[in-house]
């Protein structure tokens, strides 16, 4: 379990470290997570059913033997193969390491308290790092200046990601009115920051995380229960309908264009995935080059460096899959697309299953795993949960 704490901690903690200088290295968290996982290998072993995931960590080597010939000879071979393998490396071998390993229903919630702390300091620092919005207005494209410094993509993904941690803490771990408010403080805070970063992907995966949360919780409570969900989903819209509002007045409208596909003149934009389609028709153009081994790892930021001399990763995991892994990445997504539907077949306890899954679908699609979280909530869904059964206490007969 405190291997679990620990990669669930350095998950929540990755983007605050990022923006302030303060970790190990830029990829610290994803290291990290692999040597706090191989560790819990050591001292735990892994299940015999995940071997699907040790097949997946194989088929990324031959991407790196083809890099060796492919790659440009300006091309740094070992930070470029470290850059776009660390993530799907630390979410093979967290995959393999949580697969079918027993948690409690309250553990699973100490894990999502332990990503949320840390996300919490985040957003307090974004409030004291740009405590006026309208100064650092700069049109309706992702705002490096609203989102603490740094990359506007991966800070709305980790609000996105604490949004959902407040809302499970919201619906199911508050008691009383005290925890309540607070819990809705925080997430009309992190909801703020993250609508004015404006990246939409994070707050996009938000809600579809949250959705598949409340439809998850919805079918599994009973009827007479699902009043005051009911009641928790009106306060939570109702929340986040004054939060946008707040939002819209402090970027002069803005943000309402910027949803809408507007530049800030109110002209439509043409690409309404801000060149993501793009990259990945390119990283589809790599798969039809080399189809069965792929072009090779990073070969494709290499090709636009060469192409465009822009520094330009991809920002679809899957089209990166397709085009430095070829037929090899056809199977790696199978792999991670089914394997976890299958384990879902016989084991229906780990009530965020479709909330994890959903975050690492939506986040790989606009942003890649460029940090650990997609990597680790991925692995997460896969955790055995067991509810404790509550003490049966017998009264003891007297004997006459």
């Amino acid at each position: 379990m405190n291997v679990l704490l620990a990669c669930a901690y350095f998950t929540g903690v990755e983007i605050l470290f990022r923006m302030t200088k303060g970790g190990l290295a830029y990829e610290a968290s994803k290291y990290l997570v692999i040597v706090f996982v191989l560790i819990g290998m050591f001292y735990k072993g892994v299940s015999g059913k995940g071997y699907a995931y040790f097949i997946y960590l194989v088929l990324l080597v031959p991407a790196i033997v083809v890099a060796s010939v492919t790659l440009t000879l300006d091309a740094k071979f070992r930070s470029n193969i470290t850059f776009v393998l660390s993530g799907p490396v630390c979410l093979g071998l967290a995959a393999l390491f949580c697969y079918d390993r027993k948690v409690t229903y309250q553990q699973l919630h100490k894990l999502v308290l332990y990503i949320l702390l840390p996300i919490i300091s985040t957003t307090t620092y974004l409030f004291l790092y740009t405590p006026s919005i309208k100064d650092r207005l700069s049109g309706t494209a992702s705002n490096a200046a609203l989102s603490g410094g740094f990359g506007p993509n991966q800070v709305s993904t980790i609000l996105g990601l604490g949004i959902f941690c407040v809302v499970v803490r919201l619906v199911l771990k508050s008691p009383n009115i005290f925890l309540k408010i607070l819990n809705l403080v925080l997430l009309a805070a992190m909801t703020f920051r993250a609508i004015v970063t404006f990246s939409r992907g994070g707050v996009l995966a938000a809600a579809l995380v949250v959705a598949a949360f409340f439809g998850t919780v919805v079918l599994r409570l009973k009827v007479k229960r699902l009043i005051p969900l009911f009641g928790s989903i009106f306060l939570l819209v109702s929340i986040l309908g004054v939060t946008w509002v707040v939002s819209s007045n402090q970027t002069r409208g803005l943000i309402d264009k910027r949803y809408a596909n507007q530049d800030a003149l109110g002209r439509e934009k043409n690409d309404l995935t801000t060149g993501r389609l793009q990259l990945f028709l390119q990283e589809v153009d790599g798969f039809l080059e080399s189809p069965f081994l792929g072009i090779g790892a990073s070969r494709v930021k290499n090709k636009r460096v060469q192409e465009t001399g822009q520094q330009l990763p991809s920002h679809n995991e899957l089209g990166r899959l397709l085009s430095e892994h070829g037929l090899l990445g056809i199977i790696c997504i199978f792999i991670l697309v089914f394997k976890p539907l299958v384990y879902r077949a016989n084991n229906r306890r780990n009530i965020f299953f479709f909330s994890f899954l959903a975050f690492w679908f939506a986040t790989i699609n606009h942003s890649g795993i460029r940090i650990a979280a997609p990597a680790v909530l991925y692995a997460l869904a896969l955790l055995n949960v067991t509810y404790e059964k509550p003490p049966i206490h017998r009264k003891q007969l007297k004997h006459s």
